[in-house]
């Protein structure tokens, strides 16, 4: 079986790669342990000064595998999200700064992952979705907090309430990308800001990004463990797993 994660390192650039083209780069536990295992790496690799993100085959990533979370919502599902809030937190907080480049479409958790590099760049024609309504599912208080963060709590709202898919352009224009680019010209547009970025003196670039975060702490001390709970109650509902079974069976949940 390939490694569900590909890590490269060239010229002080780090490249992460979500490697199961097949199944559209979904999220399972053995891509969150090795995206995992590759945070932790970086963290302490003194010869890099930036990461990308991006995925293998035609999609960035389409959220976590459903198949997998179908098992899970008659086990464990909590502590599998739990390790999906902890998972993104890490790539939030690593001290290189990170770019997204999403070549494809980045749904759900793939959207997720996406919010949470400091940087993100798309191609013209990729999509970004949080269809968690539609799967009978609630945001998790985390999420939230990222896309009020970005995108203001009018487009947060829109966003989530509809579950409909944007396209790259109207992603743009609400602040959720910082570009848009041709298809083809989306890698060496984000390698461009890579090495911009990475020429820059390291100290500066992870006091920056460490500056940035503490501004953005006070969100971390907010209580919201009656929202979590909330949120478990909602994916252990006969709601939820019929909307995972419609999406997997591609038919209008009942």
């Amino acid at each position: 079986m390939p490694d569900e994660v590909l890590c490269a390192i060239q010229d002080g650039i780090a490249t992460l790669t979500l490697n199961r083209p097949e199944k559209r780069n979904a999220i399972n536990l053995a891509m969150m342990d090795g995206l995992a295992s590759q945070f932790a790496a970086l963290e302490q690799h003194r010869d890099v000064r930036v990461v990308v993100l991006r995925g293998a085959g035609k999609v960035f990533c389409a959220g976590r595998d459903l198949r997998e979370m179908s098992e899970q919502q008659q086990g464990s599902a909590g502590q599998a999200r739990g390790d999906v809030v902890e998972l993104f937190h890490q790539l939030e907080t690593l001290r290189h700064p990170t770019i997204a480049m999403i070549h494809g479409d980045a749904l759900a958790g793939g959207c997720e992952m996406a919010l949470h590099c400091d940087l993100r760049l798309a191609a013209e024609g990729a999509r970004f979705g949080m269809p968690l309504a539609r799967l009978g599912l609630v945001v998790p208080f985390a999420l939230a907090g990222k896309l009020l963060e970005v995108i203001g709590p009018a487009f947060t709202k829109q966003f989530l309430l509809t579950a409909q898919p944007i396209e790259a352009r109207r992603a743009y224009d609400i602040g959720l990308v910082h570009e848009v680019v041709a298809p083809q010209d989306l890698e060496q547009d984000s390698l461009s800001l890579a090495r911009a970025i990475a020429g820059n003196a390291p100290l500066a670039l992870q006091g920056i990004k460490a500056n940035i975060l503490r501004n953005l702490s006070l969100r971390e001390h907010i209580a919201h463990q009656d929202l979590d709970d909330m949120v478990e109650r909602t994916r252990r509902s006969a709601d939820a797993r019929e909307g995972v079974r419609a999406w997997l069976e591609k038919r209008p949940p009942v």
